[in-house]
């Protein structure tokens, strides 16, 4: 395990993670979680657990990915506040 890669990737989980609470539009936070997922893959794969990876992959990137998508075609797409 190299630590400064598991530092670096930390750091920009929670700079993705800020962004997507910040963001006002909701297809563009749909993006920021879907690359968080994809990130946390990635972490989890060069730390040694490629079954969490594998999963994390599949169902946090993709699968809620879409599923967030689709409930976007019920609500709007920018924030009121």
């Amino acid at each position: 395990m190299i630590w400064q890669l598991d530092f670096w990737l930390m750091v920009v989980l929670v700079i993705f993670a800020i962004a997507a609470l910040e963001v006002r539009d909701l297809l563009a936070a749909v993006g920021i979680l879907t690359g968080y997922s994809f990130l946390m893959a990635l972490l989890f794969a060069e730390l040694g657990a490629p079954d969490v990876a594998l999963t994390e992959a599949a169902l946090g990137a993709g699968l809620t990915g879409v599923f967030l998508l689709v409930a976007l075609f019920f609500f709007d797409r920018t924030s009121e506040d």
